[in-house]
């Protein structure tokens, strides 16, 4: 499984400096959840998702929502849990367990593909998608942002478009396999933040994704902070 280390300290830099906090240095990413406070985790998501050099909201949403204390470490194990089916039964996703949350990232080689210039589910993505939602149905008490992004080829307007085009249309797939609306956040953001070098071929091919942050429902963080205080 993925981690983005750069990504890791970033979080464990913002978390040090806002809470002076050293039992982060050597934490996992479970562990991270138990020491980010819900109010430090809004900060930290906001510095990061502006400032790590990808412009990824996605992590930003992860971290901008974590509940922290014992609840998070026990959001932490059922994500843990989610992660690992995911890489396992879509192995060519990238996956990465960032605090409380998951990142999912689907490029042309890992799964979810569109052809050029279109924003139709073909067969091999929803192979991969039927896969997805029958994970996201195991695990009900998780919520979905799904973003759509896209590579500097083109216009702005147009690209802003097409990337808008492809991330409600793996939305509604999902949601069309028995997937409750509620539990879908969709944005798009064209060009505008891409993760790799769009003057290289290989490069421009990895910008054109389409990424997930599964974080907790408000149901599970409840329960989480149910069991929690249960424990002490």
């Amino acid at each position: 499984m993925k981690t983005t280390i750069n990504r890791m300290f970033a979080i464990l830099f913002a978390a040090t400096l806002l809470f002076s906090c050293d039992a982060t240095k050597n934490a996992s990413n479970k562990q991270k959840g138990t020491v980010i406070g819900s109010t430090g985790g809004a900060v930290i998501g906001g510095v990061i998702g502006n400032n790590t050099g990808d412009g990824n909201t996605a992590l930003g949403a992860i971290i901008g929502g974590v509940v922290g204390g014992a609840a998070g470490a026990i959001i932490g194990n059922r994500m843990d849990e989610q992660a690992k089916q995911i890489e396992e039964e879509i192995p060519g996703a990238e996956v990465e367990r960032v605090g409380e949350g998951i990142n999912v990232t689907f490029d042309e080689s890992s799964g979810v593909y569109f052809d050029t210039e279109k924003y139709n589910i073909n067969s091999k993505s929803q192979a991969t998608l039927n896969k997805l939602a029958d994970i996201f149905k195991e695990y009900p008490d998780s919520n979905i942002l799904v973003e759509g992004h896209t590579d500097s080829t083109g216009s702005e307007t147009y690209n802003l478009t097409l990337s808008k085009n492809r991330a409600q249309a793996v939305t509604n797939y999902l949601t069309s396999q028995g997937l409750s609306n509620g539990r879908f956040d969709t944005k798009w953001y064209g060009e505008s933040q891409p993760k790799f070098d769009n003057e290289t071929a290989e490069g421009r091919a990895k910008n054109r994704r389409v990424e997930l942050a599964i974080v907790a429902s408000e149901e599970l963080k409840e329960e989480a902070k149910k069991k929690a205080e249960q424990q002490n």
